[in-house]
């Protein structure tokens, strides 16, 4: 929890570029799976055992609090590696474990790690967070529950004095923004069933993202589902109702994104960053969270809804496969050198052609993801208005960048 009482902003983190983005705009904590024991084993690039102490070294900087996510279901022949992953993080100083399976919370206490509880269990009564506070000094609620579900939850704790291992009231985390599984709290068995191949491992194949044909099996008649996609929820946002989150009585909120871009996580993590900021200093306001939705809108969504927080019976259905996102990036080149006297990054151009007054994305693992907006630039050597392919371009930056960063284009989608 952030020492200004202030709800903690949680961020996604499935890279090093991931990582970076969300320090860089203002998380107040990051998240993140190492190799394969995490719920999005095969989403992303996931950390090694061997990154834990730079990643631990990168929030430590910023006074970010980093948590492993240990949420699967653990088989026997998990149990050496659960223990040893433990060790490690505990010996590089990672913040805390976020866990679902008992074999992983006891280990976890066994060795005085703090211990988060996954949404994988589901809690959504008082006397489930009494149990669990016998364990655990944060608890993920289940994403079912209504706004005022949440609020009495979080009054009894209060006012029945619940403490974790720690010694401190027990806090609450809720998710906030980010892909919603039709699942109840994301225990899904489709991809196992078609696949052999759990969701609840981390391997899901997202069945429900996909276009279905409903076929009469008496008569052979078939309807396309057209336009909707019946098992794929929209995006949750909770950013235009944020006030109502925060009045809850939550401590913390969670950014759902471990698969998706650095950009995604900039955007996102600075938008609510700002919402945050600005409803503890009494601006939120109708005008701002108009604007805050448009940025929102321009990295991955497939549209949004609020959830169960307010009450929704059923969900809302995406009408697209894939983005409703009003940008796009394109690649254009790589990373060169960098002058830092200057302050001016060199970058070969690869692909796609760049102007004035273009809007640019860089990403890396140590730059995390940095976007501006092009005034100036020398193309060879001479000042230019454009650098196309096979270009040696150079760009004066507000920031460092490193061999092989990867310069985008922002276009509209």
């Amino acid at each position: 929890m952030t020492t200004n009482n202030k709800i903690e902003l949680m961020a996604p983190a499935g890279n090093f570029e991931s990582l970076q983005a969300g320090l860089d705009n203002g998380a107040d904590s990051v998240y993140f799976g190492v190799e394969q024991l995490n719920m999005r084993a095969r989403a992303t690039v996931n950390f090694t055992m061997d990154d834990l102490p730079e990643i631990a070294r990168r929030c430590e900087e910023k006074n970010v609090r980093s948590y492993l996510t240990l949420n699967t279901i653990i088989y026997d022949h998990d149990l050496s590696v659960v223990k040893t992953l433990l060790n490690k993080a505990k010996e590089a100083n990672i913040t805390a474990v976020i866990a679902s399976d008992q074999a992983v919370i006891a280990m976890a206490r066994g060795i005085g790690m703090e211990v988060h509880i996954s949404t994988q269990l589901n809690i959504t009564n008082i006397e489930t967070i009494k149990f669990y506070s016998l364990f655990a000094d944060t608890m993920v609620l289940s994403r079912e529950l209504s706004l005022r579900q949440v609020k009495n939850i979080t009054e009894q704790i209060e006012k029945e004095q619940i403490k974790g291992p720690n010694g401190k009231l027990v806090e609450i985390e809720i998710f906030g923004h980010g892909a919603l599984c039709m699942a109840v709290s994301g225990k899904c068995y489709l991809s196992l069933h078609s696949d052999n191949s759990s969701a609840n491992r981390g391997a899901c194949k997202q069945n429900c993202r996909k276009k279905y044909t409903v076929i009469d099996q008496e008569t052979g008649f078939e309807i396309e589902v057209d336009n909707e996609y019946l098992m794929s929820p929209k995006d949750l946002c909770t950013l235009d109702f944020l006030d109502q989150v925060i009045d809850s009585g939550i401590q913390v909120l969670k950014i759902e994104g471990r698969g998706r871009a650095p950009e995604y996580v900039a955007t996102v993590v600075k938008t609510y960053r700002e919402a945050i900021d600005s409803y503890y200093e009494g601006t939120f306001s109708k005008e701002k969270i108009a604007v805050w939705m448009e940025a929102l809108s321009t990295v991955y969504n497939r549209g949004f809804w609020s959830g169960y927080y307010l009450g929704q019976e059923l969900g809302e259905w995406s009408n697209v496969s894939g983005s409703m996102a009003t940008q796009k990036k394109v690649y254009v080149g790589k990373g060169t050198h960098f002058f830092p006297k200057a302050e001016i990054g060199q970058f070969k151009i690869e692909a796609y052609d760049i102007q004035i007054g273009d809007k640019i994305l860089v990403t890396g693992p140590s730059t995390g993801a940095q976007e501006m907006i092009i005034k100036e630039m020398f193309v060879n050597d001479v000042t230019a208005e454009k650098a196309t392919k096979g270009d040696d371009c150079t760009l004066k930056l507000p920031f460092r960048i490193r061999m092989s960063d990867k310069l985008y284009k922002i276009v509209e989608a």
